[in-house]
């Protein structure tokens, strides 16, 4: 009689877990968004060519010990954040819910928090690349001086941190307004640019008039700025701002309390599927 001889049975097979599938699918979005050079142009080289023409043409100073591209860059910078996590996400995701990549998705096994961790890893590299760049050229054509004590790098660290946490959530919040992808972005881009201006990133924002710095202090793009302005302009300058301080305290609550809303706000109107 033959003995039968059992097999060992083999492990079950572990599936990945929601942070791997996370930084796998930041790997994708990289690769994707990397593929899609209209958009490296506008989000990465598009802030770098208007350091050029404002640095050039705008080549004096506007406070002692102040250049205006000292200035420029700040506003830059925060205005870069905007422009790759925000404009980014709002105008990408309305396309993919388009053209029915979020329903695919959405019937997969993936977590949804995966899809969302790798948005996060992808516009936190462009918005790291953009920043790089923004210091790099600034510095080498235009004489911008880089923060010089490690409490004002603190303060950038925070800011930035706080400014592409908030933006980046509320792009994706954003992104169920436009009503389909085409339209994206003659929806977000006006809002951006107009943000832009009147947020201190053109102009000094003393200068614009009182009602529309009023307009630009409910939204976090001034307070970016004026947080960006404390790290790279003297503390002279602090006199300047409208209230005569950098308000760093209040920087940071008005920009975690707009982080706070960007998450509620995805929570409600957050779209897997076109709206019929």
């Amino acid at each position: 009689m033959t003995a039968v001889v059992a097999r060992p049975a083999r492990p079950a097979t572990r599936a990945p877990g929601t942070l791997r599938l996370g930084l796998v699918r930041g790997g994708l979005e990289l690769k994707q968004f990397s593929r899609e050079k209209e958009g490296v142009v506008f989000t990465l080289a598009f802030p770098v060519v208007l350091l050029a023409i404002f640095g050039t043409v705008f080549n004096r100073d506007i406070a002692p010990g102040v250049s205006f591209t000292q200035y420029f860059v700040a506003g830059m910078i925060a205005a870069g954040l905007v422009g790759a996590c925000f404009q980014n996400l709002a105008i990408q995701i309305p396309a993919e819910r388009d053209n029915g990549a979020l329903k695919r998705l959405s019937g997969t096994p993936m977590p949804p928090a995966a899809y969302f961790i790798g948005k996060v890893l992808m516009v936190g590299a462009i918005s790291t690349v953009s920043t790089i760049l923004m210091l790099g050229i600034g510095m080498a054509f235009f004489g911008v001086s880089l923060p010089a004590t490690p409490g004002r790098w603190g303060m950038f660290a925070l800011i930035w941190i706080l400014g592409v946490t908030a933006c980046t959530l509320l792009g994706i919040a954003f992104s169920s307004v436009p009503r389909t992808g085409r339209s994206a972005p003659a929806v977000v881009s006006p809002i951006a640019i107009l943000l832009n201006f009147i947020s201190g990133v053109f102009f000094v924002f003393t200068q614009l008039p009182t009602w529309m710095q009023q307009i630009a202090s409910v939204f976090p793009l001034k307070w970016m700025c004026q947080g960006m302005r404390y790290v790279f302009l003297p503390n002279g300058f602090a006199g300047v701002e409208p209230a005569g301080s950098w308000e760093l305290g209040r920087i940071v609550l008005v920009l975690a309390a707009w982080a706070v809303a960007g998450l509620v706000l995805c929570r409600l109107t957050f779209r897997w599927q076109k709206s019929t």
